[in-house]
């Protein structure tokens, strides 16, 4: 099993399986859009033993706007 690890963006932080581990671009949902992640750098911990295969992926964009308060309130 591989792990993305990702940057920036509203999922900062956050850390995803990977189905196939040779991906470059991630488009996830988000909200009522899309944000694209992509590949930085080569996977690391690509050996027996030493933990999960994981890469770096950072926010490239959203879909549209990201309103983190669609309704105007801010509780």
């Amino acid at each position: 099993m591989a792990i993305a690890r990702l940057h920036g963006g509203p999922l900062d932080g956050q850390v995803l399986p990977l189905d196939d581990e040779s991906q470059d671009r991630l488009i996830l949902p988000y909200s009522e859009t899309q944000i694209v992640y992509e590949r930085t750098g080569a996977a690391e911990n690509t050996g027996e033993g030493d933990g999960p295969t994981s890469a770096e992926f950072h926010f490239v964009e959203a879909e549209d706007d990201i309103d983190p308060d669609p309704d105007g309130r801010d509780e």
